[in-house]
């Protein structure tokens, strides 16, 4: 193995404050890392969150997520007073998602007008992402004045977006659209400071970038002839994935679908867009669900389950050598779980990308499994399970004695051994060039740790780390397993 790194969502962080922000333990976490002899440091999509809290669906795929703003560092830019942050937060192992949506919003409009929008920066930072800032900003002001509903539900001179009831609403809304802009430039502000503070440490931020985007979003509501809408702009069919040995129904996701040939018509310039966008915020940038620009699967709007979906041609390479002729060289990991395909593993091999390899789905018995570590080429990322699976402690759990008993055994687990361990130091030493384990597996945790549950709401995305789990001991316990198990000079 050349590189680890740890998978740790911003929202997971600890803070006083409810939720993980880029503030005092974020940097924390950092020197952790460095003590840790890591590389990387992996987190999910950075965007503003919308119902269900999924940063799968946000608002923008552009946007940064305000609830990341730390409020300490406002204090210190003199931008707000120790005495308006006072938050009665209950619980610092899980996010409270309502209370932030309640509370924080007052706050950061006390910041905003404490702030000086003619500064130099301020400026810069609105001219160089006027492209989707103005639009974002716009849009989160609309949704304000219809109480946060989808633009599915705003009156048509709005939803239909008629240009004098915009013109219009670019004024009346002037102070709200301000507010969002500010909130933008302050979260982005602050995640680069974070950043460069990681990189000069040797941390290189690894970060998610989704395939789709959701319905209500700016990125739909203000380029309608991108996806596959209707006349009146609701979708023809939306994305999700086939039923499985996991799921009769399969997976609804709900997003919509890319409208390909008119994308291949602007040359993909929209992607290229937010490539070069997440290329200024990431050193190496994460694509979750590679294969649907190889096939994806397309359901009827409307229907409750996925089994009427079919599948669907994408554009193949194509996007991507777009990207590579206009942008060059990206460090790109692709996220290639799922229906893999001849013509996937052939974009997959064009492109260069490594794609992922999870152990935990590994084990079935069969040792030609391309899961299964011995069966691991180098170009390609390994990683115990992911925000999606269960935690390595709970999965072991999951398996049938005759498959718990092949795991420990090709491991080389004994009884004496903790078998979270064991499948950790099994990632580390893979011939994947890069390890990535999440913190749920550090720790040892359990169900209570886990992340996310494809395909339900409620419980998910909440996942705290609190701050005395991130121990001197933690850290050296990782970075002696990932010096005897790199074959490589770290």
């Amino acid at each position: 193995m050349r590189n680890s790194g740890i998978l740790l969502h911003i929202s997971s962080l600890p803070s006083p404050y409810g939720i993980g922000t880029f503030g005092k333990a974020a940097y924390k976490f950092v020197d952790f890392l460095k003590d840790a002899k890591q590389s990387y440091w992996q987190i999910l999509p950075l965007g503003p969150t919308s119902y269900g809290d999924s940063p799968y669906q946000t608002f923008s795929a552009f946007a940064n997520n305000p609830y990341f703003i730390d409020l300490d560092l406002l204090v210190e830019e003199k931008l707000l007073e120790k005495e308006d942050i006072q938050l009665n937060i209950e619980n610092p192992s899980y996010v409270e998602y309502n209370y932030q949506y309640e509370h924080r919003f007052s706050i950061l409009r006390k910041a905003f007008a404490s702030f000086d929008q003619q500064s130099t920066e301020y400026k810069a930072f609105l001219k160089s992402e006027k492209y989707w800032l103005d639009d974002y900003a716009l849009f989160m002001s609309i949704k304000g004045k219809f109480d946060g509903q989808s633009w599915l539900h705003w009156d048509n001179v709005y939803r239909l977006r008629d240009e004098e009831t915009l013109k219009n609403a670019r004024i009346t809304f002037k102070e709200e659209i301000g507010f969002h802009k500010f909130m933008q430039y302050m979260a982005n502000k602050q995640w680069l400071d974070l950043k460069d503070y990681a990189n000069d440490k040797g941390i290189k931020i690894i970060g998610d970038m989704p395939i789709y985007v959701s319905y209500d979003s700016s990125d739909v509501w203000a380029n309608p002839n991108m996806f596959d809408l209707d006349e009146n702009r609701m979708p023809n069919h939306v994305a999700g994935v086939p039923p499985d040995e996991y799921s009769d129904d399969g997976q609804l996701w709900g997003n919509p679908l890319y409208h390909w040939e008119h994308l291949k018509e602007t040359n993909y310039q929209w992607w290229i867009d937010r490539v070069k966008a997440s290329m200024k915020i990431f050193d190496m940038i994460r694509i979750d669900h590679f294969i649907g620009f190889v096939n994806f699967f397309s359901i009827p709007y409307g229907d409750e389950n996925a089994r009427a979906g079919v599948w669907e041609k994408g554009p193949g390479y194509d996007i991507f050598d777009a990207i590579k002729n206009q942008i060059g060289d990206v460090d790109i990991i692709a996220e290639d779980l799922g229906a893999v395909t001849e013509e996937v593993r052939k974009v997959l091999k064009q492109t260069g990308y490594p794609g992922m390899k999870l152990l935990q789905f590994g084990y079935d018995g069969d040792t030609q499994n391309e899961y299964f570590p011995a069966n691991y080429q180098e170009n390609v990322i390994a990683y115990t399970g992911t925000h999606d699976n269960m935690t390595t402690k709970t999965w072991f759990k999951s398996l049938s004695p005759k498959q718990k008993k092949f795991c420990l055994k090709s491991i080389g687990c004994s009884l004496f051994d903790n078998k979270v361990d064991c499948l950790v130091k099994e990632t580390l030493k893979s011939n994947a060039q890069t390890a990535i384990i999440p913190m749920q597996d550090y720790l040892r945790l359990g169900s209570e740790a886990r992340m996310n549950i494809p395909s339900t709401l409620g419980n998910n995305w909440k996942w705290r780390v609190r701050s005395e789990q991130l121990t001197k001991k933690l850290s050296e316990k990782i970075s002696k397993w990932t010096l005897e198990y790199n074959r490589f000079e770290v």
